[in-house]
């Protein structure tokens, strides 16, 4: 029912903006384009959205290497109400934006949270889900912390993905305990399994979902994030007309309740979990 009602608002956002014609747009050449982002997009026919496909239940691979998850929905609704193909890129978090900024991808939509820094850098629009900082750990008093002091001693090692904010709050916010980066939340996990590090700081939607996945690991998460942090999707800063569209119809989108329906999908029923194992 809920796939239903987003693609129902799918349709029916094309049918109001007109993307089918925009598809067909007469310009030819980026050069002196009021969208070059666009019409790159529309010339090839797909757009290409990087993520790093370890964030469940944001994005995540299965067992036979396909990409699914909250934010894989929200892609493909996207490359739908332009009318053309989606082409995910996954690769290391670290990597999506120098890739976006280079071109290599159109759109970032991978757990990112809309910090100042990176809006300095590339455009965001959202939010579309609020997540926060939470820990992964097999420790009872490490999981029962209620800040970041809680934890900020010598001798703790706490594990966050680099490039992330999670290595921003490890190294600002608990300065005396020993951060360790990793490029993968998988390997990362591991880690607090095999008691390499004392915990793993990550989004707390992947810590609980972390717990779950590993059953037998005896592995806790905070009862509610440290944080507040919202994550958006990260677009092109020399393209309004892009950014612009984007915003319409995440905001369209939310609206509608299908960006409720979504997150009710992959929050509330966790038979995807089998998939991941």
């Amino acid at each position: 029912m809920k796939r239903l009602m987003i693609g129902l608002f799918v349709c029916s956002w094309i049918a109001i903006s007109g993307c089918a014609a925009m598809s067909g747009s007469s310009s030819t050449s980026t050069t002196g384009s009021a969208s070059p982002v666009l019409d790159r997009i529309m010339q090839r026919r797909q757009l290409h959205v990087g993520m790093s496909g370890d964030q469940p239940p944001l994005n995540m691979t299965t067992t036979d290497g396909q990409v699914i998850g909250l934010e894989v929905d929200l892609a493909r609704a996207t490359a739908a109400a332009m009318g053309v193909e989606l082409k995910l890129v996954t690769m290391p978090f670290g990597n999506l934006l120098d890739s976006l900024r280079s071109g290599k991808i159109d759109m970032i939509i991978s757990g990112m949270t809309m910090t100042p820094k990176r809006n300095m850098q590339v455009a965001f629009v959202g939010p579309y889900f609020i997540s926060g900082k939470a820990v992964l750990t097999k420790s009872k008093k490490i999981a029962e912390a209620k800040d970041s002091e809680s934890i900020n001693h010598p001798g703790v090692k706490l594990a966050a993905l680099r490039g992330s904010t999670s290595q921003i709050f490890v190294e600002k916010g608990t300065p005396q305990a020993q951060a360790v980066l990793t490029n993968d939340l998988n390997s990362a996990v591991q880690m607090v399994i095999d008691g390499k590090v004392d915990a793993l700081v990550a989004d707390f939607p992947f810590c609980a979902v972390a717990t779950f996945q590993h059953p037998n690991a005896n592995l806790q998460t905070l009862v509610a994030p440290f944080t507040f942090e919202p994550l958006g999707v990260a677009l092109p800063a020399e393209d309004p007309l892009f950014v612009n569209w984007t915003g319409n119809f995440l905001l369209a989108l939310e609206g509608s309740g299908a960006l409720q329906a979504l997150a009710e999908q992959w929050f509330k029923d966790g038979s995807w979990l089998q998939k991941l194992r």
